[in-house]
């Protein structure tokens, strides 16, 4: 009776196993991989909300998906060229920040429609990257989010704090104290997270004419500061 050892099957489920690369089929995964990268960025650039727009970054979402469709035609095709590749990307690292989540959002879907279509999925990745898109451009477009503002206000009496509440309650629907700091010179800084009424930012003035206010900062929060 004949015995298998680990080298026999390690050549029968494996070696044995690579298949050709039909070019055909390389050529149409890569060619969706890029309508769908070109939908992704046409989707991105739509639904863009942050401070400033990267159009490198956009750029490198089409680029990303056609990259993640080649590997997947090459590792799907030599079993041996696919644990290469795994042990090559383990030690890439990426070292640029990621300030919005909205744009790991993107990344890891342009990864997810690489993948698809390199495997061979194109209905799945095409249908997906649709009902994502539609998603994307309902709640980031149509459903309009009130985001809070800062209120940073400086000032050298610690007597007005009643005198700012009163005014802070007058004019916001919601606030919430967040820090006080008190500054060389017996001087202190508050910061309020406050929810405003229809818009109203008069009260900034009300508040900048308290004597003993020294300034008065209204900042708009969305997880970037800008004035």
């Amino acid at each position: 009776m004949e015995t298998l050892n680990f080298k026999d099957i390690f050549k029968s489920s494996i070696l044995e196993k690579s298949s050709s690369i039909s070019i055909v089929d390389a050529i149409i995964g890569l060619l969706v991989a890029f309508a769908l990268g070109l939908f992704i960025y046409l989707i991105y650039k739509k639904t863009f909300t942050g401070v400033i727009y990267s159009h490198t970054f956009n750029i490198s979402l089409i680029i990303m998906t056609m990259a993640t469709a080649l590997i997947i035609i090459g590792i799907s095709s030599n079993v041996l060229l696919s644990l290469g590749m795994v042990g090559a990307l383990s030690i890439v690292r990426f070292r640029t920040p990621i300030k919005d989540p909205m744009d790991i959002v993107y990344i890891f879907w342009a990864i997810v429609v690489g993948i698809l279509c390199g495997a061979g999925f194109i209905g799945l990745a095409i249908t997906g990257s649709i009902l994502i898109g539609t998603v994307l451009l309902i709640f980031v477009n149509k459903i309009k989010i009130e985001n809070p503002y800062l209120l940073v206000i400086r000032y050298n009496e610690n007597s007005i704090e009643n005198s700012l509440e009163h005014v802070i309650s007058k004019h916001a629907k919601k606030h919430s104290l967040k820090s006080k700091s008190v500054m060389p010179g017996n001087e202190f800084e508050v910061t309020y997270e406050i929810r405003v009424k229809e818009n109203d930012m008069s009260f900034i003035n009300n508040i900048s004419s308290i004597e003993g206010v020294k300034s008065a900062i209204m900042l708009s929060y969305d997880g970037n500061f800008t004035a």
